[in-house]
This record gives C-alpha cells, sequence and structure tokens, in this order.
C-alpha cells in the first residue's frame, strides 16, 4: 500500500481499493513480432537509422550500439580446454575497440582481391578479360602440376610490378632509394571509410548465406521427416560411386566444376534463368507448408501485410548523382512512415521501430511459428487498376506492373506510377519505392478462452 507524504490522513479514515475487475474493457494482447529480414540490395537502406556525424568517432559509434547494455560478467564466456586464437584474449571493449579500428585500416587488400574475383566471375570487365582467366583455368585443369608454380608465379607478379623504372632524365648509375611503404590509412579517410563500407556489405553477404543455409539444416540434423530420405540418397550414391571412381576423368571433371560459375554468372544465362528466379517465392512456400505443425493444418489461415518504405537521395555532387543511395532516413517529415501496415500506405506501425514490430491481432490469432516475414518478390500487391490510372495520368510511356528481383516496387516523387525499375527522368524530381512482406497467422481457438 503506497502512502502520501505531502497529505496528512485522519487515522480514523478506511481507505477504499479500486477493484480492477469492474473494469469491463480488456485491451488487445500485444504480439511483438521481429522485422523482416531485408535482402541483400537493400540490406544497407533498411539498416540506416543512424546519421554519423563528421566530428565523431566512427569506430566508437559502431561499437557503442553493437554492445549491449550490460556485457556478460564471464571476461572469457567462449570455453576451451586450450588456448586457441579466438580465446587468446579474454572479452573487453577497449580491446575490441582497438583491435576493429585496426583491422578496418589493414582489410583493403582483402576487399581489392575479392572486388578483382567478383570483376572476373561476374564478367564485368568483358569477355576477353573473362575468356583469359578461363583458358588459364583450363591449362592448370590440363596440367595439374603446374599449381605447383603458382605461388612462383604470385610472387614475381608483384615484385614486376612495383619493379622502380627511372625516367630517361635520371642518371643510370644514380641509385634510387626505395619508396616508404604507404601507411594504413587513417580513420575517418575516404579509404578507411570505403573498408567500413565492404565490411558492412560483407557481414550482410554472410547473413544472407547464413539464413539461406539454415533452411536446409532442419533436413540434416533429424529436425525434419525428410532426414531419412537424405541419408538413404547419400548412403546409396556413396555406393555407386565407389566401384566407378577410377573411371571417372578428374581434369574433365574439375574442368566443368570451374567452369559452372562462369556460365551462370554470365549475362546471357541471367536474363534467361531470372524468370525461373520467381519460382524460388513458390519453392520457399512449399518448404514453409512442410514445417507446418499439426495445429497449424487444421485452423485457419491468414497473411498480414507489412510494407516497407523507403526514399532516394542523390549524392553530395552533381556529378555522383547517380551514385544515390535509397534509405528510410531520407524520408521527408511528410512522406510515409519506414514501415506501414496499411494498404494505402500511411498508417504507421507507431513509434520508433527498432528490432520489434508489435501487432494487436484479434483474440485467438496467432503468428506461425515456424516461419518468418517473407517478401512479395512478383510484386502482386501492384493493381493494374491504380497502376494505370497512375500511368495515363504521367503520360510516361507504357505501364510496367511487378516489381524487381528483390520485390521493390518503384515510385516517383509522390508515390504515384509504380514500376518495376526506376526512370531516370525521376532523379531530377525525386523517386520512391515500396516492398510488401507478408507473413501468415493462425486461428487457434484455445487463445479465445485463455483470454
Amino acid at each position: 500500500m503506497s502512502t502520501f507524504d505531502y497529505v496528512e490522513i485522519p487515522p480514523d479514515v478506511i481507505r477504499l481499493q479500486s477493484s480492477p475487475a469492474s473494469n469491463p474493457i480488456r485491451p488487445l494482447a500485444k504480439i511483438s513480432t521481429s522485422l523482416p529480414s531485408c535482402l541483400p540490395a537493400s540490406a544497407a537502406a533498411a539498416a540506416a537509422t543512424t546519421t554519423f556525424s563528421p566530428t565523431k568517432s566512427l569506430s566508437t559509434l559502431l561499437l557503442n550500439t553493437s554492445f549491449p547494455a550490460s556485457i556478460p560478467t564471464s571476461a572469457s564466456p567462449r570455453k576451451s580446454n586450450t588456448t586457441l586464437l579466438s580465446t587468446r584474449d579474454p572479452l573487453s571493449i577497449p580491446i575490441t575497440t582497438v583491435n576493429f579500428r585496426r583491422f578496418v585500416a589493414r582489410v583493403g587488400p582483402v576487399f581489392w582481391l575479392q572486388d578483382r574475383v567478383e570483376e572476373v566471375l561476374m564478367w564485368r570487365c568483358g569477355w576477353k578479360y573473362t575468356g583469359v582467366w578461363i583458358v588459364s583455368y583450363a591449362f592448370l585443369c590440363y596440367f595439374p602440376r603446374m599449381a605447383l608454380l603458382i605461388p612462383h608465379v604470385i610472387l614475381a607478379a608483384i615484385m614486376l610490378s612495383t619493379y622502380p623504372t627511372p625516367s630517361p632524365s635520371e642518371s643510370t648509375s644514380m641509385k634510387i632509394p626505395p619508396a616508404p611503404i604507404a601507411p594504413p590509412p587513417s580513420e575517418g579517410s575516404v579509404d578507411w571509410q570505403a573498408n567500413l563500407q565492404a565490411i558492412q556489405n560483407l557481414m550482410g553477404a554472410f547473413s544472407d548465406g547464413y539464413d539461406l543455409l539454415s533452411q536446409v539444416t532442419p533436413h540434416l540434423i533429424h529436425q525434419s521427416t525428410h532426414t531419412s530420405l537424405v541419408l538413404t540418397l547419400t548412403l546409396l550414391s556413396f555406393l555407386f560411386l565407389l566401384p566407378v571412381l577410377p573411371l571417372i576423368p578428374l581434369r574433365l571433371l574439375f574442368f566443368g566444376l570451374g567452369l559452372s560459375p562462369f556460365i551462370w554468372t554470365h549475362p546471357v544465362t541471367q536474363a534467361q534463368i531470372l524468370p525461373l528466379l520467381k519460382a524460388t517465392l513458390k519453392l520457399r512456400r512449399w518448404i514453409d507448408d512442410d514445417r507446418l505443425d499439426d495445429k497449424h493444418w487444421g485452423a485457419e489461415m491468414r497473411e498480414v501485410e507489412l510494407w516497407e518504405n523507403e526514399r532516394w537521395a542523390p549524392g553530395p555532387s552533381l556529378s555522383s548523382s547517380s551514385t544515390g543511395t535509397w534509405s528510410k532516413t531520407n524520408l521527408r517529415s511528410a512522406d510515409r512512415a519506414p514501415w506501414t501496415r496499411a494498404r494505402d500506405g500511411w498508417s504507421g506501425v507507431g513509434g520508433e521501430v527498432s528490432s520489434n514490430l508489435t501487432f494487436s491481432l484479434t483474440p485467438g490469432w496467432a503468428f506461425v511459428e515456424t516461419e518468418g516475414w517473407r517478401p512479395d518478390t512478383p510484386g502482386s500487391w501492384v493493381s493494374a487498376v491504380s497502376a494505370s490510372c497512375s500511368w495515363s495520368a504521367s503520360g510516361s510511356g507504357d505501364p510496367m506492373f511487378g516489381a524487381d528481383e528483390n520485390g521493390w516496387v518503384y515510385t516517383n516523387d509522390v508515390w504515384a506510377d509504380p514500376r518495376p525499375l526506376p526512370l531516370e527522368a525521376w532523379k531530377a524530381s525525386g523517386m520512391t519505392r515500396r516492398r510488401r512482406w507478408v507473413r501468415r497467422v493462425y486461428f487457434d481457438p484455445t487463445l479465445v478462452k485463455s483470454t
């Protein structure tokens, strides 16, 4: 019983207590759900909720937002009987800060090599450039022992490419001192920010790969009904390959395996298989249906919609307008909220969205526990009627319906004229985009009785 320090209560009075059972109004139950996991193409824009200040340390700001409010009391949460690289130093924020700054400043060559490999695999420098590497790989497949000379070739290429060539005006007898090694980029410089951007995108790509493999993992660790079938096929294929191993041409096999990434990433192949990639949405739905429990199959199921809204902002100069960024932080005060629930796009979720969304579902309805949010990659929500009206009003040509490969539907500055790709003319006036996320809910009568 609380007391009043500022009111003098006579000793012979009786306090009246309110009865909560007499209140017939009962608020709807709040159900928390995690935010949709964005795809690689928009992972940076979806996570951009903080504006960096040039006067602050970027590494300190990142570490402050990454660590929880309370660090675990254990200095060595990673248990090991022997000293390993992962347990060499105890968990410490100062050590993490120093190592993170050193890592960002020195990881540049790794991402330089990553960019060169991606240029070769994705045919970014033309077919001649990639064709030379394909021929070199075919030469190594035919003469596999030549692979032992690869370290010598790499070292010779590095030393020959950095060999100092004196100018004609300099005397040949004059000995030129070697140029000093360039120090790592300083914190906040352009090169340092480029390394930080590459780390950000690599973390997103690794997380996307992990989420993709996690869908297959239940079939391998006996958490699915298909594990026995996978094990049977594995044993049968193993027994079948044993007697035919001496007959398999290893050179031709490795040549085909090494050539398959180049065939997959060729622009012609990408243009032909892109419609097939749209079918992965149906495959994912089949996987979700396979994970449903018995209580889900016998219940009524519906879908809950969630909309993700972003605006494009140009670069700092006119010359860099083509390198603008999509982000929720670019939304104006009169724009839609970053996350909306209504189809009209103006009913916000409410409050600041950090890591969870709170929904007020009708009593008896609950989210399907075995699946999460799924993007509407075909863009089936785009109404042909509304798109036709907006097209006729804008007069910008034939209307195009649908979404891009990540489910984004692009619109002009006033969220009209939906298209699967943005128009170049929109960059001058402004452009926006939306993406629809869906998640299934089911009706459970026991939840009604419990409430």
